[in-house]
């Protein structure tokens, strides 16, 4: 994604939104390169943020934590004073809590489009089938 001058920026993307791309550790990776902080909110629990995060080997600045996410974004762009908080997401309702919380909102596709990142054609709400686990990740 061109950003265009400033990488004076912090970068949220809902879970969701997450899901909806290919390889979420490249997006960050890429991301990394024109922004200042990226970070996954969501509104499921910690567990199922830190499980999608460390299996796909995402490195996180910030995460919503045990708080919804319209108050995780409130907090983020309090502690992480940068000229743009932009979230990436996937519907109206993820448009509304940016415009409540004075983030720029971007879709997911938008996002995608724009940076050059794919879109999985798998259902990112649907829950994967059970995978051997990993002793060697902590």
């Amino acid at each position: 994604m061109d950003s265009g001058g400033s990488t004076d920026m912090t970068l949220a993307f809902e879970l969701k939104a997450l899901k909806a791309l290919t390889d979420p550790n490249a997006v960050f990776n890429n991301a990394r390169q024109w922004t200042e902080y990226v970070g996954v909110v969501s509104e499921k629990p910690t567990y199922v943020v830190t499980n999608f995060t460390r299996k796909h080997r995402v490195r996180q600045d910030f995460f919503s934590g045990p708080r919804g996410v319209e108050e995780s974004l409130e907090n983020i762009a309090q502690q992480f004073d940068t000229d743009r908080h932009v979230f990436v997401g996937v519907d109206d309702e993820d448009a509304a809590l940016a415009e409540a919380t004075d983030w720029e909102f971007l879709r997911v596709e938008d996002a995608a489009e724009a940076a050059g990142w794919t879109l999985t054609t798998d259902d990112p709400d649907k829950e994967p089938t059970e995978s051997p686990s990993r002793d060697d990740w902590p």
